[in-house]
């Protein structure tokens, strides 16, 4: 009697198993959906074209093609693949409302997200300590850094994001899901999905919160050692001038990392997901469309190199014309 009551209740979870999941994202603000559309797309777009700027300006003036900017160039590359993994979906919502997403393309979403996300944050270690070297040790940099260690280290980057997230997802892909399907969210955060499964899932909670947290705290950890020496040697430099200069893009870059990490370390270095969930999408904004605004004007706006490389790449346009 027993095998058959397991067997009719397996036949209804297989019955039941969902094959979409909804995004809420944020039903309340629905009535602002055109103007947060608008707002949106043009941040979206100043983003693309911001970093596509860097992309292209890197490659077109040989002066930039040093490991700093190819650094630079392949974070603002990230950067751009990062965003259009769920920027696209959030303006839909906006739109129209909640929107469906198949299964498959959920996981998809997620993988890319966590993906490029963990080569952004190894990136931004691999470019503080080039920063490090170049500042700290400068008669050395040379010797350490060139063209082909940076895209080793950029390699290196894709690769260890690959290999965590991967599995990770997988793990997650093979639970059940049988009961709601609406994600509070406007893309298919992991931990939203996590939470939605009808199998037990403490052992991939715990997998999760430590893939995370070694993913946020080790490049961290580098950027915080990294820039507390490039701050001990500006405040060594005899000119003020020049203190005062480094601080001031110093403070910059440190601004835009402050305001990543933060939100990163609230969504995930925390073992339960399912009390701040609602609050999870808000912080999210943060990392898919504000620091992705800034990273071009911080990483550019007080560079000379880039400024005069840019006017000769126009002037060069201009008289191709």
């Amino acid at each position: 009697m027993r095998v058959r009551e397991t067997e009719i209740t397996m036949g209804v979870k297989n019955e039941s198993t969902i094959q979409e999941f909804i995004l809420e994202a944020f039903p309340a603000v629905q009535p602002l959906g055109k103007l947060l559309f608008l707002v949106h797309l043009l941040a979206y777009l100043a983003s693309i074209v911001g970093n596509m700027v860097i992309i292209i300006i890197t490659w077109a003036d040989h002066r930039l093609q040093m490991p700093m900017y190819v650094l630079l160039s392949a974070f603002s590359f990230c950067e751009c693949c990062f965003i259009t993994t769920v920027i696209p979906k959030l303006l839909s919502i906006f739109l129209s409302g909640r929107q469906t997403i198949l299964f498959s393309a959920c996981f998809t979403q997620t993988f890319f997200f966590l993906f490029l996300g963990a080569v952004i944050f190894f990136l931004m270690a691999v470019m503080s300590l080039d920063r490090y070297l170049a500042i700290c040790k400068p008669l050395h940099y040379a010797s350490i850094m060139n063209l082909r260690v940076s895209f080793l280290l950029i390699f290196l980057c894709y690769s260890l994001s690959f290999i965590f997230f991967s599995g990770m997802i997988l793990r997650v892909s093979q639970l059940s899901f049988c009961g709601p399907n609406i994600i509070s969210h406007f893309f298919c955060d992991l931990g939203s999905l996590i939470h939605l499964s009808c199998s037990d899932t403490r052992s991939v909670e715990i997998h999760f919160f430590f893939l995370t947290s070694f993913v946020i705290l080790l490049p961290l950890i580098i950027t915080i050692i990294a820039y507390s020496n490039i701050v001990v040697t500006v405040l060594q430099l005899r000119s003020a001038k020049e203190r005062q200069k480094a601080f001031s893009t110093c403070s910059s870059h440190l601004i835009v990392l402050s305001l990543m990490y933060g939100s990163c370390v609230f969504i995930y270095l925390k073992p339960k997901q399912v009390n701040r969930l609602d609050s999870n999408k808000e912080a999210a904004l943060v990392n898919t469309v504000v620091t992705p605004l800034l990273n071009p004007v911080i990483y550019t706006l007080r560079n000379k190199q880039v400024h005069q490389a840019l006017r000769d790449t126009l002037s060069r346009v201009r008289l191709q014309k």
